[in-house]
C-alpha cells in the first residue's frame, strides 16, 4: 500500500468487518468477510455494506425476461414478442431463458392495465385472494405469474427475472435493484455498467420499507428491473429499444462467464436509493394547481439543492425545494404516475459494494 493510500476499517460486530481502501474521497477497493450490516459515510462517500461471504453461489439454471408488465410500454412487449419467436439471441448454454408477456390483455390493448396494476400486486395480501369471478384480473394473474415462477423464497423460484419497462422520464438506462444485499445482482449491475459504457446506465435502489412494492419481478430469487426512456407510452423508438436490448445481453452473458466459473472480485457501484415520492400540489377539488418546474425537468439523477426550484404553479409562482439536504430526484413527470400523485421520486446517493463472487458448482 503506497503512503498516500490511507486504509480505513469499520468494525461492524464480532462476526466480521469491512475493510475500505480509499485516497482522498476516491473509493478504490472494499475486501469483506463475515458478515456485515452497516450505512456509514466516509470521506465524503454514502456507503452501504450489507454482505454475507459464502463458499460460492448456486449456479444460474432458469431466467425470465419479463415484458409487458404494463402493456403501453413496448421495448419489453415487442422484445419479448421477437424472443418468442426467435430466440438465438438470448440462448446462453446451460441455461433455460424463458421470455413472457407478463400482462397480455394490457399488451394487446397497449394499457398500462386492464383492472389494476400488476407491478402492485404481487404481496401475500393479493396473491392469497380466491379466484372469485369479481377478482381484478390483474390479480388472477398475479396468481398465475407467482405460480409458474415462483413461489417467491422457495427453492423453485426461478434465479433471475428481467423485467422490462419504459418511462417517459429522463431517466436513460437504469437498473432497477431491490436488495442492497444481493451480491449476485450488485455484481451483475457492475458488469452491465462496464459493457454499457460510455453509455450511462443508473441503478436505482429499491429497498427503502416505505416506498419498496410487490414487483411482478420480486418472485424470482434475483429480481433486476430494466427501466429505459423517456419513450411515451404506446410507442417505440429504436434508440431506447437497443438501450434495453442491450442491457440483456449483458445479463445474460453475465450469467453464462458467472456458470462457466469466471470468478468476480469484490467491486462497488453508484447507486440512488429511494427515499420517498413528491406529490404534485392539489387544490381541495384534487385538481393540480403546479407542475414540474422547466428547470427540473429532464434532469433525472441531478442534485435538487434547498432553494431550488421544484414546481410553477399555474399562475407562475415558484414552489421551492425546502429539504435539509440535497437529493437526486428520478421518475420525473412520468405520465403513468400522475393517478398516483406522484410528481417525481426522491433519492439519495449511495455506493454499494459487493463481496467475491464465484460459482459453487462449475458444470
Amino acid at each position: 500500500m503506497s503512503a498516500a493510500m490511507k486504509q480505513v476499517t469499520i468494525q461492524t460486530s464480532s462476526l466480521g468487518s469491512a475493510a475500505l481502501s480509499s485516497q482522498g474521497n476516491d473509493f478504490v477497493r472494499a475486501v469483506l468477510w463475515g458478515h456485515t450490516e452497516v450505512a456509514e459515510s466516509i470521506k465524503g462517500h454514502n456507503f452501504i455494506l450489507k454482505m454475507a461471504d459464502s463458499p460460492g453461489t448456486p449456479p444460474v439454471k432458469r431466467v425470465a425476461i419479463f415484458g409487458g408488465t404494463h402493456g403501453n410500454e413496448l421495448s419489453g412487449v415487442y422484445l419479448v414478442k421477437h424472443w418468442l419467436k426467435e430466440n438465438e439471441e438470448i440462448t446462453r448454454s446451460g441455461v433455460e431463458v424463458t421470455p413472457f408477456i407478463a400482462n397480455p390483455r394490457a399488451a394487446e390493448k397497449c394499457v398500462r392495465y386492464i383492472d389494476v396494476d400488476l407491478n402492485r400486486v404481487f404481496d401475500p395480501q393479493h396473491l392469497g385472494k380466491e379466484n372469485t369471478p369479481d377478482l381484478p384480473y390483474e390479480v388472477r394473474r398475479a396468481k398465475e405469474i407467482h405460480s409458474r415462477f415462483g413461489p417467491k423464497g422457495s427453492d423453485e423460484a426461478y434465479d433471475v427475472i428481467f423485467d422490462l419497462h419504459n418511462t417517459t422520464s429522463h431517466m436513460g438506462s437504469t437498473l432497477i435493484l431491490e436488495d442492497s444485499s444481493d451480491a449476485f445482482v450488485i455484481q451483475m449491475s457492475n458488469y452491465i455498467k462496464a459493457c454499457m459504457a460510455p453509455l450511462q446506465c443508473m441503478v436505482l435502489l429499491l429497498d427503502h420499507p416505505g416506498m419498496k412494492y410487490s414487483t411482478t419481478r420480486s418472485v424470482s430469487k434475483h429480481p433486476v428491473g430494466v427501466e429505459v426512456g423517456p419513450q411515451a407510452h404506446g410507442v417505440l423508438r429504436a434508440d431506447i429499444l437497443d438501450q434495453m436490448r442491450m442491457i440483456v445481453k449483458h445479463g445474460l452473458d453475465f450469467i453464462q462467464y458467472f456458470n462457466e466459473g469466471k470468478g468476480f472480485a469484490p467491486c462497488s457501484i453508484d447507486a440512488y436509493k429511494v427515499l420517498q415520492k413528491v406529490e404534485y400540489p392539489r387544490d381541495e377539488n384534487g385538481d393540480l394547481t403546479a407542475c414540474i418546474h422547466k428547470k427540473l425537468q429532464d434532469r433525472d439523477w441531478q442534485e435538487l439543492n434547498p432553494g431550488d426550484p421544484m414546481f410553477i404553479t399555474i399562475d407562475g409562482q415558484e414552489i421551492t425545494y425546502e429539504g435539509e439536504s440535497t437529493i437526486h430526484p428520478t421518475f420525473i413527470n412520468e405520465a403513468a404516475y400522475y393517478e398516483k400523485n406522484h410528481a417525481f421520486t426522491k433519492t439519495k446517493k449511495v455506493t454499494i459494494v459487493a463481496r467475491n463472487l464465484r460459482c459453487s458448482l462449475v458444470q
